[in-house]
C-alpha cells in the first residue's frame, strides 16, 4: 500500500526538486536543463535511492525525478517510502512494462522515459505533479499503464503463495526467484540488488519460514509443509 502523497503545490509557486541518478553525466545535464527553467530549483542530487530517501526528508523538494536502476538501492524499492516525502517522477532508461506498472502501483506520479520527452515537456511534467493536475507518462509507460487495467472483471485474480507466509513484497518476491532456481547473483540482477542484500532478504524469510534450507523455503512457497 503506498504512502499517501505530499498536498499538491499552490499555482505559480517555486517548485523544488531532487535528482536522483547514479550516472553523473546524466544528471548533470539534468540539472543544466532544469536550471534554466524559471520558478524550479534544484535543491539537492542523489546517487543512489538511500541518498534520496536521506535528502528528501532533509530538503522537502516538491518534486523528486528518481532513476530505476542504481547501486545500494534501486528506485523501484524506493518509490513508495519516497512517495511519501516528496512527489516522484521515474526519469529513466528503463522501458520494462512490468517495472512502468510496479512503479505506478507504488506511488509514482509519473513515468518519464529519456529521449522521450522534450525541455518544455519535462518542465510541464514537474509542473502537472507539483500542483496535482496531472500524470506524465511517456508513451510506453502510457501503454504500459492501459494494460494493467484491462483486466477481465469476471476473472478472479489467482491465489498468491506469499499469502499467509508473513513476508513482505520483496521478500516475496526473492523467494518466487528462487523456486525459479536464480542464483543470489542472479536474484540481484534482475530486481536491482546488491548480493549482500539479497543475502539479507534470504535470511529473514529462513528465519520468518523457520526452514534452513532453500529446498524447504520452496516447499512452503508451494504450501507443502506446516
Amino acid at each position: 500500500m503506498t504512502s499517501p502523497s505530499p498536498d499538491a503545490l499552490p499555482d505559480f509557486s517555486p517548485i523544488t526538486v531532487l535528482a536522483v541518478d547514479d550516472n553523473v553525466i546524466v544528471r548533470t545535464g539534468l540539472v543544466s536543463l532544469l536550471e534554466a527553467i524559471e520558478d524550479i530549483t534544484v535543491v539537492a542530487e542523489a546517487t543512489n535511492g538511500a541518498e534520496a530517501l536521506e535528502l528528501a526528508r532533509l530538503h522537502n523538494p516538491t518534486v523528486t525525478l528518481l532513476d530505476v536502476r542504481m547501486p545500494v538501492r534501486d528506485g523501484i524499492s524506493t518509490v513508495e517510502e519516497l512517495s511519501g516525502l516528496s512527489k516522484v517522477i521515474m526519469l529513466t532508461h528503463t522501458e520494462d512494462a512490468d517495472i512502468i506498472r510496479s512503479a505506478l502501483r507504488k506511488g509514482a506520479s509519473g513515468y518519464l522515459v529519456h529521449g522521450h520527452f522534450s525541455g518544455e515537456e519535462l518542465e510541464r511534467a514537474l509542473s502537472e505533479v507539483a500542483r496535482g493536475s496531472g500524470t506524465p507518462l511517456s508513451p510506453i509507460a502510457a501503454t504500459a499503464a492501459l494494460q494493467s487495467v484491462r483486466t477481465t472483471p469476471e476473472q478472479a485474480p489467482p491465489d498468491n503463495p506469499a499469502d499467509g507466509l508473513g513476508l513482505t513484497e520483496r521478500e516475496a518476491e526473492v523467494l518466487e526467484a528462487i523456486t525459479r532456481g536464480l542464483s543470489n547473483k542472479a536474484i540481484s540482477k534482475e530486481l536491482f540488488l546488491t548480493e549482500k542484500t539479497v543475502k539479507n532478504h534470504i535470511n529473514r524469510i529462513f528465519r520468518k519460514l523457520d526452514v534452513t534450507t532453500r529446498a524447504e523455503a520452496i516447499a512452503r512457497w508451494n504450501g507443502v509443509g506446516p
